[in-house]
């Protein structure tokens, strides 16, 4: 008598309705597919956010450390605006003003004929006290 159906359920059942004691799969299937989602939102998330500091390490920018505290401020605060300032200061390669003041000095040095520094050298008063 445990076989008889009770009277008011339908012949055919839905394939996610399970018995007593039965697994219930479509539970597991949705459980394991919203903790891939998860995960894969999560990491959809961060590699977003790491755009401006991928950049920068690519060309080598001056401003590393500046795009990389940008991009860590923006992701703990959720400020959009620190995350455009760093891919805007990733994207743009500041002009170099220290090689062409270098090679003028170097020109002037040599006009002046005063032998130019070594890269090593210590200033002559460092060296008489250690005498």
């Amino acid at each position: 008598m445990a076989d008889a159906a009770n009277g008011l359920v339908p012949e055919h059942l839905p394939f996610f309705i399970t018995g007593p004691g039965q697994t219930d799969t479509l539970f597991t299937v949705i459980t394991v597919f919203v903790i891939v989602a998860v995960l894969g939102i999560g990491v959809f998330y961060l590699h977003l956010h790491s755009i401006p500091d991928r950049m920068a390490h690519q060309v080598n920018h001056t401003q590393l450390q500046l795009i990389g505290i940008l991009t860590l401020i923006a992701l703990l605060t959720h400020s959009n605006i620190f995350w455009v300032i760093a891919i805007i200061i990733a994207a743009i390669n500041p002009p170099d003003f220290v090689t062409p003041l270098n090679s003028m000095a170097r020109s002037l040095r040599r006009l002046a004929s005063e032998p130019e520094p070594a890269p090593e050298e210590k200033p002559a008063e460092e060296t008489a006290h250690h005498v």
